[in-house]
């Protein structure tokens, strides 16, 4: 019967692609970790490790033990959290994943609430775009996701519950202080992330023109930069702004819809009670 441990380190392995650094990881000898594999390969009857090299990578039957261990690494430390909140919220770790700019500007407004209200809860953090979190929240490797999406069309799966924090409205960044995008048919443009770029474009022939996408950086900051250094324009959301804002920019709000900022938990309700306090704190945050 394959154990909990011998899923954390083929988990470890995979995550790392080194027996050296999953045996550091989880604080185990070289020799462990090349054991246990071991282990594995006999009780499963497959091999899971081939060389490469000097280096290592798992067999096609190696990434799926692996794949599948992160799921059940997920749920057992997930069921742990949840066992450890039973008693009160004194004690126990509630876990979130969010793209840059919440990370940036709300998800620090809801850790003070949530350390004020629940001193004793461990908040721990992932910086992630949204639909790796949302693997994350699958996975069980995390109690909420914080995800943004553009429109209703977006299709989600139906164990994923969402919770509507808040309408973030989207800027024209400029140097000149221009309020329409097609005043800009004619200039570079710098995009943003994937999902960024594909509503940028959008907006963009929406407006009776196809932009010329000079640049593009996941990094908000380096994009206000490119703007200021006359590079080109682009567009903004608003908790981005609120992060961090380029004094020599001008930023006009536009008349588009705004992107919507969700909380997203997975499973059926109610929610745990530390992930419903961190949900709570989430909600506080985004009404302040």
């Amino acid at each position: 019967m394959l154990t909990l441990v011998q899923l954390r380190v083929i988990d470890a392995v995979r995550r790392h692609g080194s027996v050296t650094a999953a045996a550091k990881e989880l604080h185990y000898t070289q020799p462990s970790i090349s054991h246990h594999i071991a282990r594995l390969e006999t009780q499963t009857g497959a091999r899971l490790l081939q060389r490469v090299g000097r280096g290592i990578r798992l067999t096609e039957a190696g990434r799926l033990l692996a794949e599948r261990a992160a799921e059940i690494i997920g749920r057992v430390d997930s069921a742990s959290a949840e066992l450890s909140t039973l008693v009160g919220l004194n004690a126990g770790r509630v876990r979130l994943a969010g793209f840059g700019s919440v990370m940036s500007s709300l998800v620090p407004q809801a850790a003070a609430i949530l350390a004020d209200q629940h001193p004793g809860l461990e908040l721990g953090l992932t910086d992630t775009h949204p639909e790796e979190a949302l693997e994350q929240l699958r996975a069980g490797q995390v109690d909420v996701a914080i995800i943004f999406r553009y429109d209703d069309t977006a299709p989600e799966d139906q164990s994923i519950r969402l919770v509507h924090l808040l309408d973030d409205p989207l800027y024209l960044l400029t140097t000149d202080g221009g309020t329409t995008l097609a005043e800009y048919e004619d200039t570079s443009w710098i995009g943003g992330c994937e999902r960024c770029r594909s509503h940028l474009v959008q907006m963009c022939e929406d407006a009776g023109f196809s932009p010329h996408l000079a640049y593009t950086t996941d990094d908000m900051v380096v994009m206000q930069s490119l703007v200021a250094a006359g590079m080109g324009v682009t567009t903004i959301p608003g908790l981005a702004l609120r992060a961090h804002r380029n004094p020599a920019i001008t930023a006009t709000r536009l008349t588009t819809p705004p992107r919507q900022i969700h909380a997203a938990t997975y499973g059926d309700p109610p929610d745990p009670p530390a992930t419903a306090a961190l949900l709570a704190a989430l909600t506080q945050a985004a009404a302040a």
